[in-house]
């Protein structure tokens, strides 16, 4: 199967970070100065090559939020990396290359099921705080408040609008996904596993009013939590994805994928849950068809017994040792009123990489 897209190409300048361009991711990071300003681009849209006419309309009618959008996956990106740092595929990107993970995402593997989902996440969530933030005339905070106040408060604040941004998560990010097989079968699930996350972890916060910091009325509004949450839970579904087999169909239209879990003793998926039919490969050694950089020279933690211990990292081949001295501030004092004064010290310590 041919790599599969997961959507458009949109660029934005993104000052202080890594070049990040890319297929096929939905939107590659394709960089260039002449993209820092969306709404100054009228023609923008019909300039990003491979976007399929729904697309096109909608980053036709909605420009103003494309920023939010590659914010979002900006930000699912980096929660990727985070949520993977200690693994053998730590989510790395390449620099200056059309596939901004490699080949990792041509399978259908549980790697491909966590970006589609944190992805998706990113822009919903991205979208949302946009909105809340007042940075688009489009869309605002959210004025259905969801049932009566409590006891004790009253609905006050902006309530952001999550309904929005999964809204336009899943208009934009879905729009290629309408092809009969298996593959566009997955990806939207996982697209709508990691919108879904968003809503279920939507809370409400409350500030206090009254004299001398009393507490006598609350307003309250709903909030999105911090998308470190998310990754955390989106984390944990890849660590129980669901394994799928592909069956065919014969409908009107021709043949017609779907998926199946592939154990009958076990629970079926949710739609939270993530799901994939393809096995990983093991990301030990490099191999370029796979799109695996290997683990030698990675930094592991020499007392953990888990993924990210050496021996686990390291798929058994050893690790090797060396002292690095680093300079730290040490010895502060707070001095009345009021700054902190510190001492520079040098501290050595173990590093430990793959062999």
């Amino acid at each position: 199967m041919e790599p599969h897209l997961l959507g458009l190409l949109l660029g934005l300048l993104f000052c202080g970070t890594r070049v990040l361009a890319g297929y096929p991711i939905w939107w590659s990071l394709a960089l260039g100065q002449q993209y820092t300003s969306l709404g100054s681009q009228p023609l923008l849209c019909g300039s990003i090559p491979g976007l399929v006419p729904k697309q096109l309309r909608f980053c036709r009618n909605y420009i103003e939020i494309m920023p939010s959008v590659a914010e979002g996956v900006k930000l699912g990106i980096q929660e990727c990396q985070h949520q993977f740092r200690g693994r053998r595929w730590n989510c790395t990107t390449i620099d200056d290359s059309l596939a901004i993970f490699g080949p990792v995402l041509d399978k259908a593997t549980r790697e491909s099921a966590f970006v589609h989902a944190i992805a998706s996440a990113g822009v919903a969530f991205a979208v949302t705080r946009s909105c809340a933030e007042g940075t688009s005339t489009i869309c605002g905070c959210d004025s259905h408040h969801k049932g009566p106040p409590g006891e004790g408060w009253k609905w006050g604040g902006c309530s952001e609008d999550a309904d929005f941004g999964v809204l336009v998560s899943r208009e934009f990010a879905d729009a290629r996904e309408n092809r009969p097989d298996a593959r566009s079968a997955m990806n939207k699930h996982n697209n709508e596993a990691g919108r879904t996350t968003i809503l279920d972890h939507m809370h409400l916060k409350c500030k206090c009013h009254g004299l001398s910091g009393s507490c006598e009325v609350k307003t309250c509004w709903w909030a999105q939590p911090d998308f470190r949450a998310i990754g955390d839970f989106l984390k944990d579904k890849y660590d129980s994805a669901s394994e799928m087999v592909v069956e065919k169909h014969r409908e009107s239209r021709g043949w017609v994928e779907t998926l199946r879990a592939k154990y009958a003793l076990f629970k079926p998926p949710t739609e939270r849950d993530l799901v994939y039919y393809e096995n990983s490969p093991n990301f030990c050694e490099p191999n370029p068809e796979t799109g695996s950089f290997g683990t030698r020279d990675r930094t592991c933690n020499v007392t953990s017994h888990g993924i990210d211990g050496c021996d686990l990292l390291c798929c058994g081949r050893g690790h090797n040792t060396r002292t690095e001295k680093r300079k730290e501030k040490c010895h502060c004092i707070f001095h009345w009123c009021c700054y902190v004064s510190c001492q520079e010290c040098v501290r050595i310590y173990d590093v430990h990489t793959c062999k």
